[in-house]
């Protein structure tokens, strides 16, 4: 366990911790006191932190997610929704006749763009509705007139994403890799758009300003 606890860069109470909670699959035993580990549970350890300490996902949808890897007949795609749902927070809406308009409208982008947003109690299409109704309670509305063009955007990045995942056999490791990026790379956007708005506000307002003299 020492061993492991070196090549995985945990200490040996949190790998003992993992094997407690069924989230670390017990090593080989070899005597009373000493198991064997393998790579497969220094990847699974990685897979364990990068869920929790990236990702963020409670300890019981880590189970969750672990336990769909180890059945064996979910799909990556399956496993992946289970994280996602895990990693994706939305606001409750309490005004009825505003989420009912934002689902409307979430519906209607997701048919234009096959998108899978059947089910309205999806943690991710309600964080979309929240995402709007907010948009129209302070008063931007037409900022929605903008939708389809930051989806357009949306889809380029998940194919992105994804092409990093291409001939990844692991489940434990596309499992990893997806939800890194997705954290990590809502923080990347998020930097790069501010970047990119500095350049195109110096370029906008510098020229309303030329404008103006």
């Amino acid at each position: 366990m020492a061993e492991l606890s070196e090549k995985a860069g945990v200490p040996v109470a949190t790998i003992k911790y993992y094997l407690r909670e069924g989230l670390l699959p017990p090593g080989e035993r070899t005597s009373p006191n000493q198991a064997k580990y393998d790579d497969g549970h220094v990847q699974r350890i990685k897979l364990i932190r990068a869920l929790m300490d990236v990702g963020g996902l409670s300890l019981a949808t880590v189970g969750e997610v672990l336990a769909a890897v180890d059945a064996g007949e979910a799909s990556p795609h399956h496993v992946l929704g289970i994280a996602q749902q895990g990693i994706t927070t939305s606001k409750q809406i309490s005004d009825d006749g505003s989420k009912e308009w934002a689902l409307a409208t979430v519906q209607e982008l997701a048919d234009r763009r096959g998108w899978p947003c059947k089910d309205p109690d999806d943690l991710v299409v309600q964080a979309l509705v929240g995402v709007l109704c907010t948009i129209r309670e302070v008063g931007h509305g037409w900022y929605l007139d903008k939708l389809d063009a930051y989806a357009d955007i949306a889809d380029q990045t998940a194919d992105l994403d994804l092409e990093g995942i291409a001939g990844v056999e692991s489940l434990d490791r596309i499992i990893e890799i997806a939800v890194v990026e997705t954290v990590l790379g809502d923080k990347l956007l998020s930097v790069l758009r501010r970047l990119a708005q500095q350049r195109a506000s110096e370029a906008y307002f510098g020229q309303l300003a030329g404008d103006g003299e």
